[in-house]
């Protein structure tokens, strides 16, 4: 038995998130340091009403012993009402992907941004950073929006079905990276911004499990486009798939996956695990899920 204090209960909260390979990323790394660590999923689709009780659910979890929370879709924006503070990092994007409780005080963090900056780094060294197309503005988005800008995107180009938010994203990425050009597209004008991009950027939910499908028209593609997406589950989205067959630079969301769950990890337990190690076990697991070996 360990009381609150002598281990870790982490919770993830989100929708479609029962298959999740956060859990035995962050028990495994817990594991090789020597913690009592658990990793529970909160998936809202399996509780009635869920998404709409998703801050009582936490607060429930709180009292009932947990340490700290992942969040994710469709919960990293209206969960910030219900913290006490945001760290910076969390402020300027809009959007919670970490909570942590310190001293009964809730404090959201946003690992999203850190974690996509280190994909770029890890999985696409070299790219062509000029003119970037992103999909999708929400939680997932915002992070990496602002990672791209943080990592010297010239022209940033969002599209999103919720018009308004692209145009809002904008105008306050453009704020705040006054040397960039940050616009939105119609749904007439990303064609054009696609054709003429140096890579794109999938960060909404189409091409997960539950969200089947391709977030643009594929035909878009081309083999000198190189091409991301943030959804690790499945590792081969639609638009991954389709962009490794042109002869495209891809970036899967594994990379983002790992980056992220390394600096989440950190938060809640303030010891760092090992990257590589982290990345290994991964692989390993979406392997095993694919009914492949390494």
């Amino acid at each position: 038995m360990s009381l609150v204090g002598e281990s870790y209960v982490v919770g993830l909260i989100g929708s479609g998130i029962t298959a999740t390979l956060s859990a035995p990323m962050h028990e495994e790394a817990a594991d090789r340091l020597g913690l009592r660590y658990i990793y529970r999923p909160i998936d809202l689709d399996t509780i009635a009403d869920g998404v709409d009780r998703a801050p009582q659910l936490m607060k429930t979890a709180l009292e009932l012993g947990f340490n700290a929370f992942n969040i994710t879709f469709p919960c990293k924006q209206s969960i910030i009402a219900h913290l006490d503070e945001l760290a910076p990092d969390a402020e300027r994007l809009g959007a919670v992907n970490t909570v942590v409780r310190e001293d009964g005080r809730l404090i959201g963090h946003n690992t999203d941004f850190s974690g996509f900056a280190h994909a770029l780094d890890q999985g696409l060294p070299g790219a062509t950073l000029d003119d970037v197309v992103q999909l999708g503005t929400g939680g997932a988005g915002s992070a990496t929006a602002y990672a791209l800008l943080s990592r010297g995107v010239g022209h940033l180009s969002l599209y999103d079905l919720d018009r308004s938010r692209a145009e809002s994203r904008a105008r306050e990425l453009s704020a705040q990276f006054p040397a960039a050009t940050v616009d939105a597209l119609t749904p007439e004008t990303l064609p054009d911004a696609v054709k003429a991009a140096d890579g794109l950027v999938n960060a909404t939910p189409i091409g997960m499990h539950h969200h089947p499908g391709a977030p643009l028209d594929l035909d878009l593609l081309r083999p000198d486009l190189w091409v991301a997406d943030v959804i690790y589950l499945p590792q081969e989205t639609a638009l991954i798939r389709r962009a490794r067959e042109l002869g495209c630079r891809v970036l899967p969301g594994g990379y983002m996956a790992v980056g992220q769950a390394v600096d989440a990890f950190e938060l809640i337990t303030g010891i760092r695990p090992d990257d590589a190690s982290m990345r290994t076990h991964f692989e390993r697991l979406i392997a095993a899920q694919q009914g492949e070996s390494l």
